[in-house]
Order: C-alpha cells, then structure tokens, then sequence
C-alpha cells in the first residue's frame, strides 16, 4: 500500500473540510434567496389577479390594480386579457410587445391557466406570467405578469460573486493549509529523525523548541528516555567490563592449577582441592549473573504466593549454620507471634536473606541479630551483625554491582539482594548503628 504524506493528508482534509463547508452555504444561500424572489414574484402576481378579478366582479369591468413596483423584485405589475383561443383582447397595463409574446405563448401551449407561475423567456427579457379566469368575460383569461429580467440578472450575478468567493476561499484556504501542514509536518519529521538516531545510536539530548505543548512534551519524552538508554547503555558496559573482569581470575586460576597438574610442577591433591573452589566461584558468580538478568526481564509479586517470611529466614540461617559455627558466631531471634505474610517467590527471598546472611557471617565478631515485625501494611526484616560496621566510604556503594568493599567476594550479592527486593514491591537499605544493619521492608500480603 502506498503510504501518503503527512503533509499532504493535512492540505486535503482541510481543504475538503473547506470546499465542502463553503459550498453548503453557497447553496443554502441561492437557495434561500432564489426562495424568497419567487415567494416575492408570487405574491406580487397573485394580487395583481385578485385586483383585476375583483375589480371586474362588480360588472364594471374596472381596469385598475395596483401596479407600483415590488420592493424585492423592483417589477411594477401589468396584465392583460386572452380569449380562450389566446387572442389578445386587452392590455390592461404594460407592454405592448411583452403582451404579444405572453399571448403567443399560451397559443403555443407554453402558458396554462392555474398554478404557481411561468417563467417565460424572450429575446426582450424574462417574464413570471399566471393566467386566472376572468370574471367578467366569458371564455376569457387574466394574464397577469411582471418583468423580471433585472431580478434574474441579480440572481445570475449573485452566483457569480458566490463562485469567485468560493473558488477564492479555497485558493487561500490551500495556501495557509500549505503552510499550517508543513508547521504541523516539520516537528513530527524532526521527532522521526530524532527517534531514528536514538535507534542507531545516537543517544545524545536534543534541544528541541516547539510552539506546540504536545510535541515540546514528546521532545522531553524522548530526550528523558534517550537519557535513561544512555545511562542504561552505560551500566550495560561496565557491567560486562567487570563480568570479564571477575571470571577471568577464576579461570585464570584454574587454567594455572590444571596446567601445574599436567606439567607436575604442582602436587595434584592441592592444586584439585584450588581448581574445585574457584569452580565453585565460577558457578557462584555465573548463578548470580543470570539471575541478574532474570529478575531485570520478569519481577513482580502480582502472581506470588503469600509465604511467611519468618520460615525463609530460619531456612537461610540453617543452611548458614555450619558456617557460622566455624567462625564462632550465634544467631539471635527476634521474630513477631503472628505470621509475616509476603508476595515473594520462596527461592528469590531465600537468595535475598541468605545474601544478607553471607554478608554478615563474614563481618560479625560473635552475633548475628534476626528480627521481623509484621504490621497491617508491611513486614519489616532486620540483620544485624556485631562488625565493625561499615566504613563509610563504602556505605554508597555496597549495593552497586562488582562493588567490593574490604574482605568482599565478587560484589554482587548485596546487589542482587537489593534488585530482587525492589523488584517485589520491597526495599533494603543499609547503615551502621552499631555493626551493619540492613533493613528490609515489604508489602503485606
């Protein structure tokens, strides 16, 4: 299908809209006036009969009506007596040769008694005749007329002046319909342009001026959402930067441990045990990606089931237990009676609490502090370790991706608690207060 112009659909509408609307009231305008001359013309006539009618009723044959001119038509009234085979037997008022043609007329059969009136035209003029029967004589007819050529060369003269107007409407109407299309057509080409850069790349704000409110919003539109792909762009690469980054040490050392266990430059027990856990790294940090990537394409507690939130963390403490006995550390409980209902997926608040757990584990000197409140709108998490806190050159940045703080592992694990709490509706934040506190907070469900 062939695709038409902006522009171009514009100019047509408008000058259809245009041509339309003028000729409707062009011709309601003939119309009405055309209507009023011949209700004028009839009106005039009619009496003229009625005059001459009555006038002879009486049996004296009177001649006399009223024949000043009509004020719509200008035409003064005259009339004349036919036989019923159309001779002419007297000119009552006007002219002698008009009088001739009206009386040839009805011999020809273009002029029959009764009726509205006939317009008759002759090399002379134009005239509006009606025959009504004549009371006084028999077989006889009054042939009532008016001269009407002036009023129908006004007629003739007024559709003239109303083509000209219309035909000069719509040459103006084309002209500003040109130039209201081509204003309407130039911010529109520059925001295709505009988005077509941003699809190729292009992802620098335009300063865009326009008269128009709705296409200044689109322009800010645009320009705020080519901000966000740039910064989005941006992260994307550091991202990647930092992926690479960080598999490479891990492969890096695996490659190293298997390489000394080929050449046996290595003892093969402990260069396995190295290749087992930077394996495990790997798969760590590889797990950690492409949840990333999951929970930033999907997100959302809509279609979560309730699940109580006090169970989840228990769960993450047991799975840590082993671990934190090691290092010489207790849990400490502080858990709500009633149950702390929340729309989360078991397995993405489990990763949530058992980062935060990780985390704390890793810093905390003897305690790990547990508690959850559950209140009509919100349940609100709190872990706290008894470290030395976190310094605060570090605090803006824990939950940024690849962020490593001092004794960090590979810098994602805070962010992926953090994304995947907001991605549910929740929030984490961090401070100190004494040791780390992180403080997680979600919709009751």
């Amino acid at each position: 299908m062939k695709k038409k112009r902006l522009k171009t659909k514009l100019l047509a509408a408008l000058v259809g809209v245009t041509c339309a609307a003028l000729v409707v009231v062009a011709l309601a305008f003939n119309l009405t006036v055309r209507g009023y001359i011949k209700a004028r013309v009839n009106s005039q006539l009619e009496s003229i009969s009625s005059s001459v009618s009555d006038g002879r009723k009486d049996g004296r044959g009177s001649l006399s009506f009223d024949d000043r001119p009509d004020k719509a038509t200008g035409a003064r009234g005259s009339a004349l007596i036919l036989s019923s085979e159309g001779e002419l037997i007297v000119v009552l008022q006007g002219d002698e040769d008009a009088a001739g043609f009206i009386a040839e007329s009805y011999s020809s059969g273009k002029l029959k008694p009764g009726g509205r009136y006939t317009t008759l035209k002759s090399g002379d003029g134009v005239y509006a005749v009606t025959l009504s029967e004549d009371t006084f004589l028999k077989n006889a007819y009054i042939a009532s007329f008016i001269d009407i050529t002036a009023i129908s060369g006004l007629a003739s003269r007024m559709n003239i002046i109303l083509t000209a107007v219309i035909l000069a409407a719509i040459i103006l109407c084309v002209i500003l319909s040109r130039v209201f299309a081509k204003q309407l057509a130039k911010p529109v080409q520059s925001l295709s342009d505009y988005a077509r850069d941003i699809g190729g790349g292009d992802l620098e704000p335009r300063n865009m001026d326009f008269s128009e409110e709705e296409f200044s919003g689109l322009a800010d539109s645009m320009n705020r959402m080519a901000a966000a792909l740039k910064e989005s762009k941006s992260r994307q690469e550091v991202f990647f930067q930092n992926v690479s980054h960080e598999l490479r040490t891990p492969l890096t050392s695996i490659r190293g441990n298997a390489e000394g266990i080929v050449y046996g430059v290595m003892e093969p027990k402990a260069a396995g045990q190295t290749i087992i856990r930077e394996s495990e790294r790997l798969t760590s940090m590889v797990e950690d990606i492409l949840y990333i990537s999951r929970i930033e394409r999907t997100g959302g507690a809509e279609n979560a089931e309730p699940i109580d939130l006090r169970d989840v963390l228990s769960l993450c403490v047991s799975e840590q237990r082993a671990e934190a006995q090691g290092r010489g550390l207790e849990f400490v409980f502080d858990f709500d009676d009633e149950p702390a209902m929340a729309r989360i997926p078991e397995k993405d608040a489990e990763r949530i609490f058992g980062n935060i757990i990780s985390n704390a584990i890793r810093y905390a000197n003897g305690t790990i502090s547990l508690s959850c409140r559950n209140t009509e709108n919100t349940v609100t998490i709190r872990i706290r370790d008894d470290g030395p806190g976190i310094p605060e050159k570090d605090l803006p940045h824990i939950f940024e991706r690849f962020y490593k703080g001092e004794g960090g592992k590979h810098g994602i694990g805070l962010s992926i608690a953090k994304e995947a709490a907001a991605s549910y509706g929740g929030s984490l934040t961090a401070e100190n207060g004494p040791g780390a506190v992180f403080t997680a907070v979600f919709p009751g469900a």
